[in-house]
Order: structure tokens, then C-alpha cells, then sequence
């Protein structure tokens, strides 16, 4: 069972050699990674009240393979309970979030929908060709 920190005592850890951040519950030891961040180390280096990064991890747009590479600096988990007002998102902190990633759904009914509009948009110039031109004797000015 993953041990459960509080979140004072994750943001106790906000030094280049001691860093652990929260990203959707998790907390994660990312000490030993600050210097290979693409990004550089220091968004890891955020105030104590800062420490749940989840909305600039998901904003970011991290790879799958960076996603798993994150399991590996695992610690436990942040007790929700130990989240006060301080740590609710304001102007420039992000509020902690519960919540497991799942990737973006696909739904069926969003593809029908997009297929029926670009049918729509591809057949309505040949219709109105076809009832103003060449095929109908009616006219737009209604003139036979």
C-alpha cells in the first residue's frame, strides 16, 4: 500500500536537492530527474502552497513514455483531507486534484455528428447548383 503524505509535509520538499511534486494525488520524488527535465528544473521548484502541478503537467502535454517514465519517481499518495483554503487555486496556484489520467474518449456520436456536417457542407454547393442552375427551371428571383 503507497504511503500517504500530507500536503504541508510535500511542500517541506522544495529544494533542488530534495523536490517532490503532486500531480493528481500522486506525490512524486523528482530530485534525482530536476537536472534532465527538458524544461529545465526550476518548474519543479515552486512554493510550498504551489506543489500541486497536475494542471501545468496536463497543459504541457507530456508523451505517454514521459507519463511512465513519472511511475518511477512514485513516493505515495497526498491526503486530500490535509488540503486547506491556502492551497485552493488561486491566481497562481493550482487547487490538488483526485483524479486518475484517462485518456480523451472517443465517442461515436461525436463522429457521426462531424461526418453528417461535412457531408452537409460537401453536398449543399452541388443542391443549390443543381436548384438554382442548370437542373431546374425555377430561378432565384423566382422568374420562370
Amino acid at each position: 500500500m503507497a504511503k500517504i503524505y500530507t500536503f504541508e509535509e510535500v511542500g517541506k520538499h522544495n529544494q533542488k536537492d530534495d523536490c517532490w511534486i503532486i500531480i493528481h494525488g500522486k506525490v512524486y520524488d523528482v530530485t534525482s530527474f530536476l537536472y534532465d527535465h527538458p524544461g529545465g528544473g526550476d518548474v519543479f521548484l515552486v512554493a510550498p502552497d504551489e506543489k500541486d502541478t497536475s494542471v501545468g503537467f496536463d497543459e504541457v502535454g507530456h508523451s505517454e513514455a514521459a507519463i511512465e517514465m513519472l511511475e518511477t519517481y512514485f513516493v505515495g499518495n497526498v491526503d486530500g483531507d490535509t488540503i486547506t483554503s491556502k492551497t485552493v487555486a488561486g491566481e497562481d496556484n493550482h487547487a490538488p486534484t483526485q483524479h486518475t489520467y484517462a485518456p480523451p474518449s472517443t465517442n461515436d456520436n461525436d463522429f457521426i455528428v462531424k461526418f453528417l456536417i461535412a457531408l452537409l457542407m460537401f453536398a449543399l454547393p452541388f443542391v443549390l447548383q443543381y436548384y438554382y442552375g442548370k437542373g431546374s427551371n425555377k430561378s432565384p428571383n423566382g422568374d420562370n
